[in-house]
């Protein structure tokens, strides 16, 4: 189960990391989808920016918590625009990376709770 644990959180790590990246080099599919649900370019930016630092927050056992927060946010906020869009298939994914960094805050403030 650890290693399942762990290449769960390496792989949402991944995906906010590599979403934050493309929204702060203004790819122009993420330009023209999120344009269309009135994100401007600087807002893009600050969007893809969130996160990148949620993504680089949660290696940390301290901070894994915050950057997954970060992180299911912004994917919330995703998958709201890619439900008005009708993207059925990557709203799926949307929830089940959201869904997962649920769990990842959950066993976190577990594990935060138990050394205290």
């Amino acid at each position: 189960m650890k290693i399942a644990s762990t290449l769960i959180l390496v792989l949402l790590i991944f995906l906010s990391i590599l979403s934050g990246v493309t929204k702060v080099a203004l790819m122009p599919e993420d330009v023209e989808f999120f344009g269309r649900y009135g994100f401007s370019s600087p807002l893009l930016i600050a969007f893809g920016a969130t996160q990148l630092i949620g993504g680089v927050l949660m290696p940390f056992r301290k901070t894994r918590f915050a950057g997954a927060a970060i992180v299911a946010v912004t994917f919330l906020i995703s998958l709201g625009i890619l439900l008005m869009d009708g993207n059925i298939p990557v709203s799926i994914v949307t929830a089940v990376a959201t869904l997962l960094l649920g769990i990842v805050m959950k066993r976190s403030w577990s594990a935060r709770s138990a050394e205290s």
